[in-house]
C-alpha cells in the first residue's frame, strides 16, 4: 500500500503478550501461544532499540524480515522448540545481520526497559480501537482519521487484489457509524510455517475472540 497508494507510513508497537498480560495462558490458550507471544515481545524490544537508534524509517525492513523468518519457513519437526528459538538472541542476530544491521542490538531482547515504551504504545492502539481487538491495528489520516483492527485475511493477495481489498476496507472505515464486519470461521493462514504453501488453501477452523482461545 505504501507504494501503490503513495502513503507515508509511521510505526507504533502493539504486543499480544502485553494485551494478554492478565490472562492465564494455561487455561485460555493452546499451549504454543505463550511462547509465541513472548517471542514477539522480545522482537519488539529489539525493534524499539533500532527505532531509537535509526528512526522509524528502519522499521519497514525489520518488520518484513521478522515476518519472513517466522512465517516463510517449512514447519519444524518440533514447533515448541522452534518457538523458543524464534525469540532467542541468536535468531534475532541472524535477522539483523541479514539486513546489514548491528547484531549487538539482538541483546536488547532481554532489556525489560523497552517494555514501558511497548506497553504505552499498545495502550495508545487500544485507545483508538477499544480493548477487544488484536493485531494489526491500522490508523490512517491521523490524528482524526479512522483506526481499525485488521484486515485479517488467510490468503496472500496479488498486488492488484491487495489494492482492491485495501480500498474496500478504507471505504468501510470512513463511514463513521461502521464498527465491525466479522466471522469466526477462518482458513489456516497461507504461510509455509503453518504447512500451507502458496496456491494451497488451509483447513477451516472456528476461532474465538480473534484467536484459537480455549477455556477449560
Amino acid at each position: 500500500m505504501k507504494r501503490q497508494r503513495n502513503y507515508e507510513v509511521d510505526w507504533r508497537f502493539i504486543s499480544l503478550r502485553v494485551l494478554n498480560k492478565n490472562v492465564d495462558y494455561d487455561s485460555h490458550f493452546p499451549p504454543e501461544y505463550e511462547a509465541g507471544h513472548t517471542a514477539g515481545l522480545r522482537m519488539l524490544r529489539v525493534a524499539a532499540a533500532l527505532r531509537e537508534q535509526q528512526g522509524r524509517e528502519a522499521m519497514g525492513g525489520l518488520y518484513d524480515a521478522f515476518g519472513a523468518a517466522v512465517f516463510d519457513r517449512p514447519p519444524a519437526d518440533d514447533e515448541a522448540t522452534e518457538r523458543q528459538r524464534l525469540g532467542s538472541v541468536r535468531f534475532i542476530a541472524e535477522i539483523l545481520d541479514g539486513l546489514g544491521l548491528d547484531t549487538e542490538l539482538a541483546g536488547e531482547a532481554d532489556n525489560l526497559d523497552w517494555d514501558a515504551v511497548i506497553e504505552a504504545e499498545t495502550e495508545e492502539a487500544l485507545g483508538l480501537c477499544g480493548k477487544d481487538v488484536g493485531t494489526p491495528i491500522i490508523a490512517y489520516d491521523p490524528p482524526d482519521g479512522a483506526a481499525f483492527f485488521g484486515p485479517v485475511i488467510s490468503r496472500i493477495p496479488s498486488p492488484d487484489e491487495a489494492v482492491e481489498l485495501w480500498d474496500a476496507v478504507v471505504k468501510l472505515a470512513r463511514f463513521e457509524g461502521f464498527a465491525e464486519l466479522k466471522r469466526s470461521l477462518r482458513e489456516r493462514p497461507q504461510l509455509r510455517a503453518y504447512g500451507v504453501n502458496p496456491g494451497d488453501v488451509g483447513v477451516t477452523e472456528d476461532w474465538h475472540g480473534g484467536s484459537r482461545r480455549q477455556k477449560k
